[in-house]
């Protein structure tokens, strides 16, 4: 892994574990093992770090957003199943965005809702009806945010989607095909 990749990494971990007040440059130096100078080499300023991190975030929610308009069980099954928190890159970068959202990033703003917007697309297209899709959506989103606060709550998340709402999605799915 490059520098410049572990500098990243250990300014989201920062922000995810800590906040944006305390991801300075110094704890980035710190926990990525580098020194200032070496963080100053890749990010002159924090801002940059910040934005940098923003751009990671749009990068590998395009990479699961592929994922799931190719998933063999279907766009919206992918999303409930994969609406866990389980520490993945893409976890751990969507909650250090959110902090730096928290702190009033508009570019943090911008990356998350890119994302949810990406992903609400392909719901649409693959169900064809928009409200469904956002019913989908946010049951996937509720069940991301209850998993991530069992995670940060040291609880262990459960490992598999819960089969009895994926039948539920199943059936809301044929209903919109239905109509």
């Amino acid at each position: 892994m490059s520098s410049r990749d572990r500098i990243l990494d250990a300014y989201a971990d920062l922000l995810a574990e800590e906040g944006e007040r305390f991801a300075t440059i110094n704890a980035v130096a710190a926990r990525a093992g580098v020194s200032k100078g070496g963080v100053l080499y890749h990010f002159p300023s924090k801002d940059q770090l910040a934005a940098a991190v923003c751009e990671r975030l749009a990068v590998l929610a395009a990479e699961d957003a592929q994922v799931m308009r190719t998933a063999a069980e279907g766009p919206a099954r992918y999303y409930v199943r994969s609406s866990h928190y389980a520490g993945t890159p893409l976890d751990r970068v969507l909650v250090a965005v959110s902090r730096l959202r928290q702190a009033g990033d508009a570019r943090a703003w911008a990356a998350i809702e890119a994302a949810a917007e990406e992903w609400l697309t392909i719901l649409h297209e693959a169900i064809g009806d928009l409200d469904t899709a956002r019913a989908v959506k946010l049951i996937g989103d509720g069940l991301y945010y209850n998993a991530l606060h069992r995670a940060l709550g040291g609880q262990p998340a459960p490992s598999a989607a819960d089969e009895g709402l994926l039948a539920v999605i199943d059936r809301m799915i044929a209903s919109a095909a239905g109509s």
